[in-house]
């Protein structure tokens, strides 16, 4: 019988480890910084929240593989996991804060674009103005002399009966053959808040034909509001104005402002 001769056996090496996978957990890290330092900005919301949203799933995934024995960089997996719930709250903030700012910025364009709807109807005549011959319509409705525009805010702007009156020498605005007239205008603060008057304003148009009238600059005639009239307090300016000798009346518009409707006097002369 043969013998057979078996070949010597010699010892394996051992395997060598499989590599760590720790991709996942550094992915995270950095998609959770990022997605922070966008949560500081509020308008980046949309950005902070998607990116903290993908480091949180991606932190989540690589503590498990931390926990199988796949991967070694536990740490940077919990920062990935906190920084995606940092930015995940900060993007909630953020789309709070942009909302609000941009709900008040429509608030502004709605109130400017509004003109001044807190006026309120002033008591006087329903006789609609004629229009002036630029074919700009006055708003509002016309009062009678001595009457008051009443604001939702408690201004009132009084406009008194026209005198007639003679210019001096080196008034501005008066042509020889015209005649002239001043009003009384008196502005009266009722309300509780602080009013501005260097922006009130005023025009005047002479006639049936609307023809425009000039003001009249002459001492302290014609001298326009200026200063902050505080609650409960009024102030009073003389306004002139040149018209056509033959002009039977005299309508007068006060504007207080940009927020106001003007006040419209029908006068007679």
């Amino acid at each position: 019988m043969s013998q057979y001769t078996q070949p010597p056996q010699f010892p394996q090496a051992p395997m060598p480890p499989a590599p760590a996978r720790n991709g996942l957990g550094t992915a995270a890290l950095i998609l959770g910084i990022v997605g922070a330092l966008s949560g500081l900005i509020p308008f980046l919301f949309w950005l902070a929240g998607i990116l903290g949203l993908i480091g949180l799933i991606l932190g989540l995934s690589a503590k498990g593989r931390v926990k199988r024995g796949e991967a070694t960089n536990k740490g940077a997996a919990v920062a990935g996991v906190v920084l995606g719930l940092v930015s995940l709250a900060l993007s909630v903030v953020g789309a709070v804060i942009t909302y609000k700012a941009v709900g008040d910025a429509v608030d502004e364009i709605n109130k400017a674009t509004s003109g001044s709807s807190a006026a309120k109807k002033p008591a006087g005549s329903d006789k609609p103005l004629e229009k002036a011959k630029d074919g700009e319509g006055a708003t509002g409705e016309a009062l009678a002399a001595g009457d008051s525009a009443v604001y939702d805010d408690d201004l009132t702007v009084t406009v008194s009966e026209p005198e007639a009156w003679t210019p001096g020498e080196y008034a501005i605005g008066h042509t020889e053959g015209n005649k002239a007239y001043k009003v009384t205008v008196v502005i009266e603060n009722a309300g509780k808040e602080k009013f501005d008057s260097a922006l009130v304003t005023a025009e005047a148009r002479a006639g049936k034909e609307g023809v425009q009238a000039e003001q009249i600059y002459d001492g302290k005639v014609g001298e326009p509001f200026t200063g902050t009239i505080l609650p409960g307090k009024k102030v009073t300016a003389v306004w002139a104005f040149d018209t056509p000798a033959d002009a039977g009346s005299l309508t007068v518009e006060v504007s207080p402002g940009f927020d106001y409707n003007a006040g419209i006097w029908d006068l007679k002369l």
